[in-house]
């Protein structure tokens, strides 16, 4: 069973990139840890076969680019079964564009995983949109497997996940402890404060280091509960003064995976992604999960 209990499978995107291939070869052993199925989908955005003027020739190259996208799944399959035999994978070739297709597959999933750019990508410039888009409006967590091809598959360093407000990270704690008891690795929980809307001459006379031990005591409460529920799951805190994006950022060099929280702003909540986990998204040197506040403890 799933940490959670449900049974819910893993699902994976898959387009024929080699950054697909690697979000295959991360979601696999995920899946086994979970103890539930990997469902390798592939969305196929051609549904009209005719046309005026067609004369016949759409329904035959969209038959071609239909069998190209089965053995691009069926490659993947047999990329997850070299990386972890013993998981029962779904192969999936599904009509309709990628961002509606897996938002989909995320109603029913325990976790959707993309790798951070498609077809026609280049390497080190901005994640793909698929993977923003759909982090943002997921009903499930969603990981994005980003960083060189060394650090993908490093499996030492510890999980980071970033402390927010309690509604934002809740359900990225939950993950968090979740991942790194799985893996058996400790977990880094990371508070971010800083001191931007501070006027720079009232700055000396504030009393900072008792500012910072509000901010620990900040990121005890939220805590609070989670070493009795994983006793095994080691855990260092951190309270750094900085800018949250950067800071998480620098601690995604050492680390497995990344989790946030997030949350859009105004009338765009639950449709855009919050600053930090765009930045993340963006340069992060490891995997990133991120875990909307509503989809609670969805791990």
């Amino acid at each position: 069973m799933s940490p959670d209990g449900s049974g819910r499978p893993v699902v994976a995107g898959v387009d024929g990139s080699e950054s697909s291939m690697e979000a295959v070869r991360w979601a696999a052993p995920e899946a086994g840890r979970r103890g539930v199925p990997l469902r390798l989908v592939n969305a196929f955005g051609w549904t009209i076969t005719e046309h005026i003027g067609d004369l016949g020739l759409g329904a035959e190259h969209r038959a071609v680019l239909l069998d190209a996208a089965r053995r691009e799944v069926a490659t993947a399959a047999a990329t997850a079964r070299r990386t972890a035999p013993d998981v029962t994978i779904d192969e999936q070739v599904l009509t309709g564009y990628p961002i509606p297709v897996l938002a989909a597959e995320s109603a029913t999933a325990g976790l959707v995983v993309l790798g951070d750019r498609g077809l026609g990508g280049f390497a080190g410039l901005l994640v793909g949109s698929v993977a923003v888009a759909l982090a943002a409006r997921a009903a499930c967590p969603v990981v994005v497997v980003r960083g060189d091809d060394g650090r993908r598959r490093r499996l030492e360093g510890p999980v980071v996940v970033g402390i927010d407000d309690y509604s934002v990270s809740e359900g990225a704690v939950a993950f968090a402890y979740a991942a790194a008891d799985a893996r058996r690795v400790p977990l880094v929980a990371v508070h971010v404060w800083h001191d931007l809307m501070v006027d720079p001459t009232m700055s000396p006379m504030l009393d900072w280091p008792a500012i910072e031990a509000d901010e620990r005591l900040q990121l005890a409460e939220r805590l609070a509960g989670w070493g009795e529920k994983y006793p095994d799951v080691a855990v260092q805190r951190l309270v750094i003064r900085d800018r949250p994006a950067r800071a998480l950022v620098a601690e995604s060099n050492r680390a497995q995976l990344v989790v946030v929280g997030s949350r859009g702003r105004g009338a765009a909540a639950g449709t855009v992604l919050g600053s930090v986990s765009q930045a993340l998204l963006h340069h992060a040197a490891c995997p990133v999960a991120v875990v909307r506040p509503e989809i609670g403890e969805g791990v």
